[in-house]
């Protein structure tokens, strides 16, 4: 699949529309184009973690983390192409799915168990990880907030991301992980 982009500004967005997939025009405050606008944030939040973790993430997540935002893009296009029956659609994939559960058991299996809630914190790796785990949550939102019209596996993929996410984030601390003390600031 080739993609041109000739123009970066059209002026079709001025009177506050755009198109989606299937070049149909709607509000830019659509619930499909706050979806794939938060998955776009999330992407970009994702290139300052690898830009953060250069050299402090653990071995093998940069590429893992490349490789989730190439998929972003592909949840992206799968949100904003409506279904036509007449034309093949780039659509997420079960397999695009379960590598991320592999990956969160993989991580998983070198943590401590959990005994207390985890505070957002620790490297800057690991804190910015934890504000994807938290765009990834809200771009979740908005893709159920879009109804039957989103393919029910790019709702999964958008939750076992974020449970990858919070699995990395931990990692990134290395087992020193603040942790919530419930009541600690009470007199």
């Amino acid at each position: 699949m080739t993609i041109n982009l000739t123009r970066i500004y059209t002026r079709l967005g001025d009177g506050g529309e755009t198109h989606l997939g299937d070049m149909s025009r709607v509000p830019k405050t659509h619930p499909r184009i706050e979806a794939y606008g938060t998955i776009d944030e999330l992407n970009a939040q994702l290139g300052v973690a690898r830009a953060l973790g250069a050299g402090a993430l653990p071995g093998g997540f940069d590429a893992w983390l490349a490789r989730i935002q190439n998929d972003l893009f592909d949840v992206g296009a799968d949100i904003c192409a409506p279904d036509d029956p007449s034309r093949e659609r780039l659509r997420v994939l079960p397999e695009q799915t379960r590598w991320l559960e592999e990956r969160c058991d993989e991580v998983n299996a070198t943590l401590k168990p959990l005994h207390s809630f985890v505070l957002p914190g620790g490297t800057a790796a690991a804190a910015q990880l934890h504000v994807c785990r938290t765009v990834c949550r809200r771009a979740e939102r908005r893709a159920i907030a879009c109804g039957d019209e989103i393919s029910p596996e790019t709702v999964r993929y958008l939750n076992r991301l974020s449970d990858l996410l919070f699995i990395l984030s931990r990692s990134a601390n290395s087992g020193d992980e603040p942790l919530w003390q419930p009541g600690l600031g009470r007199d």
